[in-house]
């Protein structure tokens, strides 16, 4: 390869956007990075301290208090809020709830966008997100568009945060990803939507290995290069 590689996987919110981007990494040996954990490491540290969403000085100043920082384990992203590891924390609900509203945030985008594409110059990798493909990495060599029936994402997503033992019904899971997908396709700020040389993968009947071959047949091309 003389060049290196980007594959960038967008999609709707529970899709499995970094359950296929993860195993893609270790299949390819490329790197995963997670945008989604940055926008909900920002989140959180809005939250924790009542950051004003409607104060741009506030705003401005509170994302230059925020370090960033990705280490990797068994191709596991961990991320590192100021020193600490809140990557179990950034999954659940008041996250959840919020991180749409706070990545529509123009400043909030600018600041994590320039620092995905810094990650994207210098390695093969493999990164999901709602803009990768049309804002972060529009000359991607290969584009995913990832979408499922919204009551199995919500299912899928039910069932993932059962197993952390957290106590949420499924209908607040549903109407939480309804009310994500609306501000997300919605938002001023680098909406989610498919690039126009993005490959749909509709996941509503595949299983984890099924998609991965999918996504690795499409990709296969572009290795030879």
């Amino acid at each position: 390869m003389d060049k290196n590689i980007v594959v960038a996987i967008d999609g709707y919110s529970s899709c499995g956007k970094s359950t296929l981007a993860k195993a893609l990494a270790k299949k390819l040996h490329f790197i995963y990075v997670d945008s989604g954990a940055m926008y909900r490491a920002v989140t959180l540290y809005f939250l924790r301290n009542e950051t004003s969403l409607k104060d741009h000085d506030v705003i401005i100043d509170a994302l230059e208090h925020i370090d960033l920082n990705f280490h990797s384990r068994d191709y596991q992203t961990h991320i590192l809020l100021n020193g600490e590891e809140v990557s179990d924390e950034i999954r659940q609900m008041p996250v959840s709830e919020n991180v749409s509203a706070i990545a529509a945030i123009k400043e909030v985008r600018m600041q994590m966008v320039k620092k995905q594409q810094k990650m994207g110059k210098s390695k093969n990798i493999v990164m999901d997100g709602r803009d990768i493909g049309t804002t972060v990495f529009p000359n991607a060599q290969i584009k995913f568009f990832m979408t499922a029936d919204p009551k199995i994402r919500a299912e899928r997503r039910y069932n993932e945060l059962s197993i952390k033992g957290e106590k949420v019904s499924l209908e607040e899971i549903f109407e939480n990803i309804a009310h994500r997908d609306f501000q997300d396709t919605t938002r001023e700020e680098s909406p989610l939507i498919r690039a126009d040389d993005a490959i749909i993968l509709d996941n509503t009947n595949l299983t984890e290995q099924q998609q991965l071959e999918f996504a690795l047949e499409k990709i296969k091309p572009f290795l030879a290069l």
